[in-house]
């Protein structure tokens, strides 16, 4: 527990932004070949794979991210200096996903000790805040195929067997430039919002039971030059959120047979992702009392072309907030039920 924490504080004192965790990388790669195991590193991601491995059993991947978004405004405390008090760690990441990495790293350390059904392997991963290419998509290329994989993320140690993916569009509709004094011109704007409702209104069919339906919201939109001049062009942006019961593929085809505007996906690769309730990881959370529960926000299980659970320390709403702290029970309590899930645990 003592080793966990002060990995912890000094990830937190070290900033390890997107695209910016190599100092990071260096300390878990340091901190793992420290501690007797083979370690490997791929950019910023770093991973060790536990002795014994054998080709004929399947692999579990434990896996969480080392990057952090920037700090937002509101900070009483330094979000890189780590800080202890009243049973808590606070710092940039400690929540979303420090904690996640650490007992992650000392539950390898304890499963790797003994026989188990499984081959193991521990990856600390980067560009997750930016679902960036980088990451563990990159990483996964490197790796031995992989049968399941644990998503270390905030989640109270409950259980995510399904989240939802997400597609972002970019939308353009077109008229005529006019002048706005004179009857003429075609408006982009008054066009656009026909489309608009459109996205407002339309349900999908299919309603996951874990992830309801798939959601659809216009973030934001832009038009016009100046107040006297009839826009000839309105761009607006659509974000979406599926469930498991659509590839983004398919609910792209549907917006593009329902809708007017000219329509850009900037990437459909995030999709969404569901592990059946009775696989073995999920029926022994549910013998352990954890909740079981669908995830409307993203994570590297949206890179994941195998089946996985989202599970980790920390509350969620914590994530992305000032004064991010851990509570030091959360940690202990994570290490030992990530332990009691996946010890002789048949996959």
């Amino acid at each position: 527990m003592s080793n966990s924490i002060e990995l912890l504080k000094k990830m937190i004192s070290i900033p390890s932004f997107s695209r910016e965790e190599e100092r990071c990388a260096d300390l878990i790669e340091q901190y793992i070949a420290e501690n007797g195991y083979s370690v490997s590193r791929l950019k910023n991601n770093v991973w060790t794979i536990a002795g014994g491995f054998d080709g004929s059993k399947p692999t579990l991947l434990l896996n969480s991210h080392i990057d952090t978004v920037k700090p937002v405004a509101g900070w009483t405390l330094d979000p890189f200096q780590p800080t202890e008090k009243e049973g808590k760690v606070y710092g940039l990441g400690s929540n979303d996903a420090g904690a996640s990495v650490v007992a992650l790293l000392h539950t390898f350390f304890l499963l790797s000790k003994e026989n188990q059904p499984y081959n193991l392997i521990f990856a600390a991963t980067a560009d997750e805040e930016i679902s960036g290419k980088n990451g563990v998509e990159l990483l996964l290329k490197e790796l031995p195929k992989i049968d399941f994989a644990i998503v270390g993320e905030p989640t109270e140690m409950n259980l995510a067997v399904a989240e939802k993916g997400l597609m972002v569009l970019d939308c353009t509709v077109r008229g005529k430039a006019g002048h706005a004094a004179r009857d003429e011109g075609e408006n982009a704007i008054y066009k656009a919002f026909q489309d608009i409702e459109w996205f407002r209104n339309y349900r999908f069919k299919n309603v996951s039971e874990f992830l309801g339906e798939v959601k659809m919201t216009v973030t934001q939109i832009n038009a016009g030059t100046q107040h006297n001049v009839v826009p000839d062009k309105c761009t607006f942006v659509v974000d979406v959120r599926s469930n498991e019961l659509y590839s983004n593929e398919e609910i792209l085809e549907e917006i593009k047979k329902q809708v007017n505007c000219a329509i850009e996906p900037r990437s459909t690769r995030l999709g969404s992702s569901a592990t059946p309730l009775n696989h073995p990881i999920v029926v022994k959370a549910k013998e352990l009392g954890k909740e079981v529960f669908g995830s409307p926000t993203l994570s590297d299980q949206a890179l994941m072309p195998f089946p996985s659970v989202k599970i980790g320390p920390g509350k969620s709403s914590r994530s992305h907030t000032a004064d991010e702290f851990i509570e030091l029970n959360e940690i202990e309590e994570g290490i030992s039920i990530y332990y009691q899930l996946l010890n002789k645990t048949p996959l």
